[in-house]
Order: structure tokens, then sequence, then C-alpha cells
């Protein structure tokens, strides 16, 4: 099931990139993206974890 379900889901981010793509709208490349993820996820996790593990902001709420 879950083959088909990333093949399937593949197909709005390829029609997205073909639609930018002709509008002359510059995308980018994989590694380009990952670079881009990475500068703004890596100290978002780090802030999530600081704010949930380290600071126990969450044990009221999930009750642990």
């Amino acid at each position: 099931f879950m083959g088909a379900n990333t093949y399937i889901g593949n197909a709005p981010n390829f029609m997205v990139k073909a639609i930018a793509e002709e509008a002359d709208i510059k995308m980018p490349s994989f590694f380009g993206y990952m670079a881009w993820s990475v500068a703004f996820l890596v100290p978002l996790f780090f802030l999530v974890d600081i704010v949930v593990v380290k600071l126990k902001l969450m044990d009221p709420l999930l009750g642990f």
C-alpha cells in the first residue's frame, strides 16, 4: 500500500514543479532543497527539543 501512496503523492509535486518551470520560475534542485531544509529545519528541531524535552512543557498535556 505505501508504495502506491508515495507514487500517487509525487504527482502533485511534479505538477507544481512543471507549472513553475513553465512560468520561468527557478526551482531548486534536490540538493538545493536539502540545503534550504537543513538551514531552516535543523534549528527548528533543536528549538522544539529544548521546549518540549528539556523544559518539560508538554508533561501536563501528555500525562507523563
